[in-house]
């Protein structure tokens, strides 16, 4: 028995490379990520938990790089955290890490990113992701607005 979903809008990718694929060139941020032997697993490929990590190094260099987030006034939180795999990256490659504010509310703000590995002097998409980060105010210890210079920089940088 065949069910046809009649509300779905768009029609479903079966291959999330072509869709990634045809939007990197909306990424303004790329950094490289040094890959350690102990985030291989006995399989040669990295362990499916070293990606949030390596999503972590990425987000991180982009707030300072970028953002310039003034860790002493407002912290970041993350409400949630998702990876799609794509293809492994395995012992000896190099990987790089492409970064964008998508989304930014009162005191939210949606990070994507894109893990590639160079393949031939071009691009090859192994993972995609994306996480929600929320501005936290130390002295309250609850969310609180993303303030204002850090918020600007967000735009501008990614011309939203």
């Amino acid at each position: 028995m065949i069910f046809k979903t009649l509300w779905r809008k768009k029609p479903k990718l079966d291959d999330k490379s072509s869709e990634i694929i045809n939007n990197s060139d909306k990424f303004n941020f790329k950094t490289t990520v040094e890959t350690r032997f102990s985030d291989f697993d006995m399989m040669g490929h990295v362990n499916n938990a070293v990606y949030f990590t390596y999503l972590e190094n990425a987000r991180t260099r982009y707030w300072q790089e970028i953002v310039k987030w003034d860790w002493k006034k407002t912290g970041i939180v993350l409400a949630h955290a998702e990876l799609d795999f794509i293809k492994p990256v395995l012992l000896h490659e190099k990987i790089s890490i492409y970064v964008r504010t998508v989304r930014i509310g009162r005191s939210s703000f949606e990070l994507e990113y894109k893990i590639v590995k160079n393949s031939n002097g071009s691009d090859e998409v192994c993972s995609t992701g994306k996480t929600t980060c929320i501005a936290v105010s130390y002295q309250d210890k609850r969310p609180t607005e993303i303030p204002a210079e850090e918020r600007l920089r967000m735009i501008n940088f990614e011309q939203l």
